[in-house]
């Protein structure tokens, strides 16, 4: 619905465009179809992610949706961004007068609306799952790379919106075009500054980004609760995708335990973890004396 809704608003913004002769509205043109292609590209990942395990792929392909963001991001940049920014330098360097304003006006405010109430419902969202912990704090710790792309592409759509529907009542008052131009520019700058955010933030997570570190507190709180378990050495995590965590930890057991005990002993502490946190899919623990 999301992905029809957004293709209907980037065909009425092409109309505006067409009848307003806006750059700003082109730029929103192009940014809405950026927008389809970028929700079809998540839809991918996300189906990709969910593929079982297979011989190449032992870990599973839970990091494809970090890819498929991270082509989101790029997407963002080079579509949206890129051209928003040479439309605004044209539409400076070359001003033309704004026509049949009203059509414009009318699409970015029905735009808007409907672009601001799904950023409002990704905020209400983020306030849900982040708890205490700061907006952007929370932001840049989340493994939930879909919901840091939709709220990055929903806020720069919302505040793109408004700075275009600003720049083409600014250009109908006064009578230059330049404010047009402006207007496209600013897009565009909005645009790129998010992509690159995001960018940032889903690298870190396709190249092989550790877990929530609270998760290896939590390792050690239930290693606590094994009497065979003397201490943790050394904790390992990897998140292999949203949801899903590879742990991977030495721990050293109290001496002169049988063969059989220590292979009992670590498959119910292996049982237990992924018991109390289901987010570890792969659990591999070796029992050792020092950790070198």
């Amino acid at each position: 619905q999301s992905l029809v809704a957004n293709l209907a608003i980037a065909v009425a913004k092409f109309v505006a465009a067409f009848y307003t002769g806006s750059g700003a509205m082109l730029a929103e043109a192009i940014h809405s179809t950026a927008d389809c292609s970028n929700q079809g590209l998540l839809l991918l990942g996300v189906k990709r992610a969910r593929l079982p395990a297979d011989h190449d792929h032992p870990l599973g392909y839970g990091r494809e949706v970090y890819f498929w963001s991270f082509m989101v991001a790029m997407l963002l940049f080079s579509v949206g961004g890129a051209f928003s920014v040479y439309e605004g330098i044209h539409k400076i360097s070359h001003p033309e007068p704004v026509e049949n304003v009203w059509i414009g006006i009318g699409v970015l405010g029905f735009s808007l609306l409907l672009e601001g109430g799904a950023t409002l419902s990704n905020i209400r969202e983020l306030n849900k799952r982040k708890g205490a912990v700061p907006v952007f704090r929370y932001l840049r710790e989340t493994k939930d790379s879909d919901l840091i792309v939709v709220f990055g592409e929903n806020s720069a759509a919302s505040l793109g919106l408004m700075l275009a529907l600003g720049s083409l009542v600014a250009a109908w008052q006064t009578g230059d075009g330049r404010w047009d131009g402006v207007g496209s520019l600013a897009v565009g700058v909005v645009l790129i500054g998010v992509a690159i955010f995001l960018s940032i933030e889903v690298k870190s997570l396709l190249v092989g980004e550790a877990a929530d570190p609270k998760l290896a507190k939590a390792v050690r709180d239930v290693a606590k609760e094994h009497a065979d378990i003397k201490s943790v050495l050394r904790v390992l995590t990897v998140q292999q995708g949203p949801g899903e965590v590879m742990l991977a930890l030495k721990v050293e057991l109290v001496p002169d335990l049988t063969t059989e005990t220590v292979v009992s002993s670590l498959n119910r502490f292996e049982s237990d973890l992924q018991a109390k946190h289901p987010e570890i899919r792969w659990c591999f623990v070796e029992p050792d004396v020092t950790d070198d």
